[in-house]
């Protein structure tokens, strides 16, 4: 084979790169020469990634629960790749920000329109017996969804609503106390701590409260404002951010109750969730009011947050 220059020149650049790092190039190119090709099922692991589903009971729609809910924390992993990129850049400007908010909202369109297997992809019957296997476990548990709510907003919108206010100056750690999602995860009758609860908090608290304090300055709402107040167009960051408050804090929400109401309520009690936690007050948008970007809606449709999405699911599951 004839090395022509645009060969050499690649030749020269390897030597090059290898010499800056005291390394032999020829070493590194016996390794090429003797190295299997890269094959599409080792680079994916997806041995490893189709062996990672093992239920706990013999109903065949629980691979379904498993499978879906693993492929969920994957787009969360994703959505905070992006985060950390958007956080961390050093110069961040409103393109790279509102174009890694995009994929983040293609992540959660993806999410969201997908739940549907959730609501109907199962039979009924079939749930309602493999869910008492997973006891005290519940999706409520998935930290990689937390992590994105203190990475898209100031951390004071977390605070469960009645506190918002009084908290406003407090610390990140006198405001933990107080988090939205505490007060969904209590015992129906007593209003105790589950033990649903308990575990989440023993195994993610220092990691929340490490990554709200490393957030304070660089969640998305600090950094809009930055870009805001030192005369960028922000407008189209703005349109983005608005679908994202959308998607994590009414769509979402919705398709998990959606799912709830599907196989959880029944009259005249409703079922209580695998966890024990309070579906019917803790999922619906217009009860939890949790809106990462106040500065960016009216009055009018704060007010009226997720109100017109929970009646017409209603409607739509009851016919």
């Amino acid at each position: 084979m004839e090395i022509t220059p645009a060969i050499q020149e690649k030749i020269n650049k390897l030597q090059e790169k290898y010499e800056a790092m005291g390394q032999d190039m020829a070493s590194y190119l016996d390794g090429l020469l003797y190295a299997d090709f890269l094959t599409y099922w080792d680079y994916i692991h997806l041995d490893t990634l189709l062996s990672l589903q093992s239920p706990k009971t013999p109903f065949p729609d629980e691979e379904i629960f498993i499978m879906y809910h693993q492929i969920t924390e994957l787009y969360f992993k994703l959505t905070l790749h992006e985060c950390k990129q958007i956080a961390e850049h050093e110069q961040l400007t409103p393109k790279f920000f509102t174009d890694r908010v995009k994929r983040i909202n293609a992540y959660f369109n993806a999410l969201t329109t997908s739940f549907e297997v959730m609501v109907n992809g199962m039979e009924k019957e079939q749930f309602l017996k493999f869910r008492m296997s997973l006891l005290p476990a519940s999706g409520f548990q998935s930290g990689q969804y937390r992590m994105i709510e203190i990475a898209a907003t100031n951390f004071t919108q977390l605070v469960d609503k009645s506190k918002r206010e009084e908290l406003a100056n407090a610390t990140i750690d006198e405001k933990f106390e107080y988090i939205y999602w505490k007060f969904g995860a209590t015992e129906l009758a007593s209003g105790k701590q589950t033990l649903t609860l308990k575990q989440f908090i023993k195994k993610y608290a220092h990691q929340f409260l490490a990554l709200a304090k490393e957030r304070e300055f660089s969640n998305f709402s600090a950094l809009y404002f930055r870009l805001k107040e030192s005369g960028e167009d922000v407008a189209e960051l703005a349109e983005e951010l608005r679908k994202l408050d959308l998607y994590v804090n009414v769509e979402w929400p919705l398709a998990h109750y959606k799912s709830a109401v599907r196989y959880l309520e029944k009259d005249p009690v409703d079922v209580a969730a695998t966890g024990g936690t309070n579906w019917q007050k803790y999922l619906p948008p217009r009860f939890q009011k949790r809106i990462f970007y106040p500065f960016l809606w009216t009055e009018e449709q704060m007010n009226e947050w997720g109100k017109g999405w929970v009646l017409s699911v209603l409607q739509t599951l009851r016919k």
